[in-house]
């Protein structure tokens, strides 16, 4: 597969990471890969990929964690005269599981890319070079390697076990807030909350031994917060969770083997739990009941430039599987839901897929609204809080908001909390007025949450969702100008988020590399 080039905003010389470095794991680790994957089968697991595999690898193999790191992220961007990849990431959210995340902060990988962000998307929606197609922008960021035979519409899924699936028709009344019939008392979720100052961990992460280190992390310092995937970038989900929409798509990979014990264990030490679920990005899901999958017009099933497969977020049957991994995500024991991937795919393809509905009379952003406002209804009944991941770049863009459809303010007066993520490394040059955003980490998060405040202050203070960006804890070796990013880096863009008047921020590190390095000591 040939790689395609992501946005300008990733650089001139970058392209999609592709996957080969799962293969160069797996040779490199054959015999730990064999023994890994008996011993998820043998452990209840109905499935594992190459790149699931690779991460196990890689995370068990000295020397090997560096490439896993690289295989994370998004939309990586991998620049193949430096051998790094990519971008994409980061922040919330790292994929693949390893996200996606995706390095080191969400999204990057050079630290990497890491996986699951959708972050890096480009860096800026809508900001292609001329000439270049839609597609560009995008490096959705895909798990390599994971199979999409089968899913085409013919298949069908278990007959009575399937979701509903059909299109919701838009919500006509006036838009629910997060804060809405309080009667002025602040709502019972929202009480009792931690100032949230957290980390990304993938699901291999917070399985393993490494997951000591973390938690003496936090509890040295001021974080008090880890966001865990619960569902990754490739659709998995990363423990034995007993669902029967989940078992009946054989998502399951056991990477944390005891989610109850390691709930307990975190709440032990006072850590506030956030659970990521990767949304409309989710190839078991496409497959496992194919009509909830996204087509293209000849009745194909629509990828993205890995070969993942999307679910069609119209589709009130992708809700209530959401809705329903997050209800279990909360009965186990997370505080908050966070959902990243929460939007359309991108490219020239995506815009052309059939969706099956007239998308002028319901657009994609009222689609995304009206999405959540269906899971808050439950989350909230369950007591937690519900927020989501969004590109930092549709902040005051209209262009990327239809592309997209997160819409910063409607979303901002439905969600408890909004985190965009404002990575130096997602911004193309010269924008802000700054020559090189990633060579000026304060400068850049401060211009982009300056801009966050003045597009929220439409909404009420009431009723408002907080705002909590992910910031980059990675150095972006493929952006041209680039700075390495330390703890110096990361102190500068937590004090920009204070001056602009926020006090809640999560670093995105995609192989979950982070140190006390520019952090506070614990109070």
């Amino acid at each position: 597969m040939i790689p395609e080039p992501v946005s300008a905003l990733a650089g001139a010389g970058s392209f999609l990471y592709e996957d080969r470095m799962n293969r160069r794991l797996l040779r490199k680790g054959s015999a730990a890969a064999l023994l890994l994957m008996g011993a998820l089968l043998l452990t209840g697991c109905r499935t594992i990929t190459a790149p699931a595999a690779a991460t196990l690898v890689a995370e068990s193999l000295p020397g090997a964690e560096a490439e896993a790191e690289s295989q994370r992220a998004e939309g990586a961007a991998w620049d193949p005269e430096a051998g790094s990849r990519g971008t994409e990431g980061a922040a919330s959210g790292t994929e693949a599981e390893g996200q996606t995340t995706e390095g080191t902060a969400p999204g990057t990988e050079a630290e990497g890319p890491e996986a699951g962000h959708q972050a890096t998307e480009g860096t800026a929606l809508g900001t292609e070079a001329e000439g270049q197609e839609a597609e560009s922008l995008g490096t959705e960021g895909a798990t390599p390697g994971t199979e999409t035979e089968g899913l085409e519409a013919g298949h069908q899924g278990t007959e009575g076990a399937a979701l509903k699936a059909g299109i919701r028709k838009p919500i006509d009344r006036g838009r629910m807030s997060a804060r809405e019939n309080r009667d002025g008392e602040e709502a019972p979720w929202l009480r009792d909350r931690p100032v949230v100052r957290g980390i990304y961990v993938t699901g291999p992460r917070a399985g393993s031994a490494a997951m000591e280190e973390l938690i003496a992390l936090v509890d040295g310092t001021e974080l008090n917060t880890m966001v865990i995937d619960v569902k990754n970038d490739e659709g998995n989900i990363t423990y034995q969770m007993e669902l029967p929409a989940v078992q009946e798509t054989g998502a399951c990979i056991r990477y944390i083997p005891d989610m109850e014990g390691l709930m307990r264990t975190l709440k032990e030490h006072g850590i506030y739990t956030i659970a990521r679920i990767v949304c409309f990005k989710d190839p078991y899901l496409a497959k496992g009941q194919p009509e909830l999958a996204l087509y293209n017009p000849d009745g194909t099933l629509f990828t993205d430039a890995y070969g993942l497969a999307w679910v069609n977020p119209y589709k009130e049957g992708v809700w209530e599987y959401l809705t329903q991994v997050s209800e279990a995500a909360i009965d186990i024991g997370f505080d908050e839901i966070q959902f990243d991937y929460v939007r359309f795919p991108i490219g020239s393809e995506a815009d052309a897929a059939d969706y099956g509905v007239d998308m002028e009379e319901y657009p994609k952003e009222k689609a995304i609204a009206d999405f959540l406002e269906y899971a808050s209804r439950r989350i909230h009944a369950k007591g937690a809080l519900i927020t989501a991941d969004v590109f930092g770049t549709i902040i005051g863009s209209e262009t990327d908001v239809k592309r997209v459809g997160q819409d910063y303010v409607a979303l901002g007066g439905t969600l408890d909390v909004l985190s965009p993520m404002v990575y130096p490394s997602h911004y193309e040059n010269q924008v802000f007025g700054l020559q090189v955003p990633d060579a000026q980490p304060y400068e850049t998060v401060y211009a982009a949450l300056t801009q966050s405040a003045e597009e929220l202050s439409a909404l009420p203070e009431g009723e408002r969702a907080r705002v909590r960006p992910w910031l980059q804890a990675f150095t972006a070796t493929w952006v041209k100008g680039h700075i390495p990013y330390g703890g110096k880096e990361i102190r500068s863009q937590i004090q920009a988020v204070y001056d602009a008047g926020y006090e809640e921020w999560i670093l995105w590190n995609a192989s979950n590399r982070y140190s006390a390095d520019g952090l506070e000591a614990a109070p």
